[in-house]
């Protein structure tokens, strides 16, 4: 306790610095939610912390979402005001001789109401209620909701970000090659007279795989579960190829828990698959690679066919397409954009490849990431 009592915790001003820093960074992910979010009651609360003030409220248009203070308080809120504030977009400042509150225990002698705008909308009001009326809190409220609103930018950021990421993995979904089921279900055909049991572990083998690939849930999946869809692809696809297709699998087992994005790996073995063999008379050989690299795990799928120029590839990453598309494959664009949209652009795929060397994608997935899963 003496060593407590003898640490120098700085002036009051680097406190008060600290403190405002404290509550400023508790509040922003109260605020990420947006204002419809559950975060709201308690970013209020520390927003009232923050300007020192009786009272604080949040509105979104001319409804109230958020209210810390005496419950009198929120009787004193000029309703016309945070009106005038939404239409015009200015701060409206309102002092105790407009105010509503009867109450002879009510502290508040002003109100500031100043606007929240995203994307250059006023899309609500942040009011403080204080004691007393002065240029310095009405210019404390104006900074306080140019940040709150920096944070509902991010805020719808995030969602849109969101939304993409699902409209990605909806357009993955639909891209599903009509011609994989069409061969799969002839090369399942085929066996049902010279050998129905492998036709029935076929079938069984292409059911499991279209009810992983069609699956509703979270975003991630665990990499054990894409490498167990991808080796359904990869049988599916021998029984139709034969010995034109090899496959080499090379895991080490403390990756398999890792978190990587839904469909990330498959359609990268596809692209292999088919662009591998595209032009190709002879067999081809398709590794696949999952490695430690510390704080990383790291995939690759590689193939010894007969490659491609690397402009064509940059291309086709940049257009959100692949080599493969335009036979009905998944293009590497649509899993590179879903790499960098949950990992950063540091995560985006790294493609090797050269006329008549095959091709190597290689990814990148943080060991770190939160495993927010969800079973096939």
């Amino acid at each position: 306790m003496a060593l407590l009592r003898r640490r120098n915790l700085g002036s009051r001003s680097t406190r008060s610095a600290f403190d405002t820093l404290h509550t400023v960074s508790l509040m922003g992910p109260a605020l990420r939610e947006g204002l419809t979010g559950g975060g709201v009651p308690r970013a209020v609360r520390q927003l009232r912390s923050l300007l020192g003030v009786s009272a604080a409220a949040l509105t979104s248009d001319d409804e109230a979402v958020g209210f810390d203070g005496g419950p009198h308080h929120h009787q004193a809120t000029p309703q016309a005001d945070v009106a005038e504030a939404l239409r015009t977009g200015k701060t409206v400042v309102t002092r105790s001789r407009d105010l509503s509150c009867g109450s002879p225990d009510c502290d508040v002698r002003v109100v500031v109401a100043s606007p929240l705008v995203e994307d250059g909308t006023v899309v609500g009001v942040l009011a403080a209620y204080g004691p007393s009326s002065s240029a310095l809190l009405v210019r404390a409220v104006d900074e306080v909701a140019r940040w709150v609103s920096t944070q509902l930018e991010l805020a719808a950021a995030s969602r849109q970000q969101a939304r993409t990421a699902e409209a990605e993995l909806r357009a993955l979904r639909a891209q599903i090659s009509p011609h994989f089921v069409y061969n799969t279900l002839t090369a399942v055909a085929s066996f049902t007279r010279t050998d129905p049991d492998r036709a029935r572990e076929l079938l069984l083998e292409f059911a499991d795989f279209t009810r992983y690939a069609l699956r509703t849930g979270g975003q991630l999946a665990t990499l054990a579960d894409e490498l167990r869809n991808t080796e359904r692809y990869l049988v599916l696809e021998q029984a139709r190829f034969g010995e034109r297709l090899a496959v080499r699998l090379r895991v080490a087992p403390e990756v398999l828990p890792v978190a990587v994005p839904f469909l990330v790996l498959q359609p990268l073995v596809e692209n292999a698959v088919r662009h591998g063999l595209e032009g190709s008379t002879g067999p081809v050989t398709v590794t696949i690679t999952a490695a430690d690299g510390g704080a990383d795990a790291v995939l690759s799928v590689e193939d010894d066919g007969t490659g491609a120029a690397p402009e064509v590839i940059q291309a086709s990453l940049v257009r959100g397409g692949g080599p493969a598309s335009g036979s009905g494959g998944v293009g590497l664009g649509n899993v590179d954009a879903r790499l960098r949209s949950v990992f950063g652009d540091a995560y985006g795929l790294v493609v090797e490849t050269a006329p008549g060397a095959g091709t190597k994608v290689t990814v990148r997935v943080p060991k770190s990431a939160p495993a927010a899963l969800s079973g096939p």
